[in-house]
C-alpha cells in the first residue's frame, strides 16, 4: 500500500522541481563571478609561488630528481 503513495509523492516533487523557475538576479551573479574568480586565483597562486620558477623538473625526463 505504501509504495503507490510514495511513488505519487516522488512524482509530484519531481514535477514541481522540473517546472520551478525562480527569478534570477543576473547582475548579482555577474558581480559574484567577476570578483571571486580573481581573488581565488590570486590566493591559489600565492600558495604555489615557490614552485612557479622551478625549472629543474622536466616532464618525461628521468634525469631530474623529485
Amino acid at each position: 500500500m505504501g509504495r503507490g503513495r510514495q511513488k505519487a509523492k516522488h512524482t509530484k516533487v519531481a514535477r514541481e522541481l522540473k517546472y520551478f523557475s525562480p527569478e534570477t538576479d543576473y547582475s548579482a551573479l555577474e558581480r559574484e563571478l567577476t570578483t571571486s574568480q580573481h581573488d581565488h586565483y590570486d590566493e591559489e597562486s600565492s600558495k604555489w609561488s615557490e614552485y612557479a620558477d622551478d625549472d629543474s623538473y622536466v616532464p618525461g625526463d628521468g634525469s631530474s630528481q623529485r
